[in-house]
């Protein structure tokens, strides 16, 4: 039987979740736009995530949009007493499907009221600024979401896409609970951010962790592939193992729209990588 093995973290100091998650980007339709094919499958996703031990879901209103919040709400709601759901606010999704940023306060509030009726929860666990807006002075988006924790609208403030000096810019503001940044083990450019995370005891999402769709895990692919033979394993479960080996704020949010594979990425929190293979990855 599958079981997520993977430690625990506690998110802002208090909500102690799985540190192998469960990214829900992938129960939209095709190009992350509109509903998934069959939502009944989609569904049958989320129920066997928290069967197995996945307590930490992260989505975003811009993933359909707004399809996979009210998927998980449908799923879930209105008893999330084993599911910490963190979701993101901050990005416009276009017909053309692209994403342009939108830090501005007024619309903040918008997606955030939004994101509650699609989860249908009074309080988000975790909310997270999806992407920093070169139009608006970041620190007004970030003391928009200050405001929603002081009005007890959202739990936990986390922030995505950032640098260290964003990061500590949003530090001066408020709690920062999350980082979510984009590393894998062929993409390490944010790695002062992860090291920034540590030193303030801040939990660091990556995501896209098992690289791009191809697995493309850079000039690491050969040793990977060695690795993962040597287990018996996927590469892409050999990717998730180095990650969740690599520091202890570390949170994977592998994400699929399959039960099969969910378990595979699960499984992976069971592998325990020696120290000789930690370091041919690194």
């Amino acid at each position: 039987m599958v079981e997520n093995e993977s430690d625990t973290f506690d998110i802002g100091g208090e909500l102690t979740v799985h540190r192998l998650g469960f990214g829900a980007m992938r129960i939209t339709g095709e190009e992350i736009i509109g509903p998934p094919e069959d939502e009944e499958v989609a569904r049958e996703v989320l129920e066997r995530a928290r069967e197995i031990g996945v307590d930490f879901v992260d989505t975003a209103d811009s993933y359909g949009p707004a399809v996979s919040e009210r998927l998980i709400g449908e799923t879930y709601g209105p008893d999330y007493e084993d599911v910490v759901v963190a979701t993101k606010g901050g990005l416009w999704r276009t017909l053309d499907g692209s994403w342009p940023p939108c830090g501005d306060p007024e619309y903040l509030q918008n997606a955030l009221m939004g994101s509650l009726d699609r989860l249908g929860v009074d309080s988000i666990d975790l909310y997270q600024f999806h992407r920093p807006d070169p139009e608006v002075p970041f620190e007004e988006s970030v003391q928009q979401l200050a405001e929603f924790k002081d009005r007890g609208l959202i739990e936990h403030v986390g922030v995505s896409n950032v640098s260290v000096e964003q990061l500590e810019t949003a530090c001066d503001i408020v709690e920062v609970a999350t980082v979510q940044n984009e590393f894998n083990v062929g993409d390490r450019s944010d790695e002062d951010v992860l090291e920034a995370c540590e030193y303030a005891g801040v939990g660091f999402i990556p995501w896209s962790p098992i690289g791009s769709g191809d697995d493309d895990f850079g000039d690491k692919a050969d040793v990977v592939a060695e690795i993962a033979e040597a287990h018996d394993a996927s590469d892409s479960q050999i990717a998730l193992a180095w990650l969740l080996q690599r520091s202890p704020v570390t949170l994977p949010i592998p994400g699929t729209s399959s039960v099969d594979h969910l378990e595979e990425n699960v499984a992976a929190s069971g592998i325990e990588l020696s120290e000789d293979e930690m370091n041919r990855l690194e």
